[in-house]
């Protein structure tokens, strides 16, 4: 799709530049400037500028990762996602205090080390989701700051945003690589959904995806519309898949002192699972026979029967 509409602009990628985040954020620059009759000249011009700086970004990944992923330095297309997001969080009317800010950092050593054990602790005790992130990630990027946990954006499709606590052992006991595989396949799954919605058959009909209701979801304060709730429930789904192969697995790769922890973050996941799963069936209408059927697996998984 990427060298379909760079194409278009009388761009030319290869197959592995078309699938790098900075190209994408490119062709979706191009999709609004080509939908203008006729395209400007000058725009179209600033378009190739805009990919040979793409190209600049693009590096090879770490050789001794378990996937082809760049553990990626501030760049340009990172911090602009970043700002998109920050616009998007909702801010109370009343609230008249500074906001909470994030920002992209650099990788120190101790985060590229966490991300090898990671690896290495996915690729034994889940093998599948290891493969499918060595299908999906281009780019980890890494964040300083409150504002946000960690997201992906369909605009950098590829990159996955974590902020960099999540690396660390939690107060409750969780060590950090496996706090850091419980973001990589949270933002994997938005990942593959995100690329489903265009490459397959939708999950929901196309009237719930422009005008349907907004609901509330396990993970968020504010409403989202269907689309985020069925992603959530996908995540949620996935999350606890991951902590049931760790908890099967026990101490090999889990530390004693944290199996209490792996279980406690297993029932909450499981419980928020239950309720996003719960929350769909209301509106299971809006799904598309593919959407039951991812449904109804997320629910084999939560436990909640029709």
């Amino acid at each position: 799709m990427t060298q379909t509409i760079l194409a278009r602009a009388d761009l030319t990628t290869t197959p592995r530049e078309s699938t790098h985040p900075a190209v994408i954020e490119t062709a979706h620059v191009a999709q609004r400037v080509l939908h203008a009759e006729p395209p400007d000249p000058q725009r179209l011009e600033a378009l190739g500028r805009m990919l040979e700086r793409a190209r600049a970004d693009i590096a090879d990944p770490l050789p001794e990762l378990a996937w082809p992923v760049d553990l990626v330095a501030p760049r340009a297309h990172l911090q602009r996602s970043v700002a998109r997001a920050l616009k998007a969080i909702p801010k109370r009317d009343d609230d008249t205090t500074t906001p909470p800010a994030s920002t992209v950092v650099a990788w120190r050593d101790a985060d590229t080390d966490t991300v090898r054990e990671t690896a290495r602790l996915l690729a034994d005790i889940w093998p599948e989701a290891s493969a499918e992130l060595g299908e999906i990630l281009v780019q980890i990027a890494l964040l300083d700051g409150a504002a946000i946990d960690g997201f992906t954006d369909f605009g950098v499709h590829g990159a996955v945003f974590i902020r960099r606590d999540r690396l660390d052992r939690s107060a409750h006991g969780l060590p950090g690589p496996i706090r850091l595989a419980e973001a990589l396949v949270h933002e994997g799954t938005h990942t593959r959904c995100n690329a489903a919605t265009v490459a397959a058959e939708p999950f929901l009909r196309r009237l719930a995806e422009d005008d349907g209701p907004l609901v509330a979801t396990p993970l968020r304060a504010d409403p989202r519309p269907l689309t985020g709730l069925f992603q959530q429930a996908v995540v949620l789904a996935r999350s606890v898949l991951l902590y049931r192969r760790l908890l099967d697995a026990g101490p090999a790769a889990t530390p004693t002192k944290a199996a209490d922890a792996v279980r406690s973050r297993h029932d909450l996941l499981a419980r928020s699972a239950i309720d996003a799963v719960g929350t769909l069936r209301e509106h299971r209408r809006a799904l598309t026979e593919h959407g039951l059927s991812v449904l109804e697996q997320a629910a084999d998984v939560a436990g909640t029967h029709a």
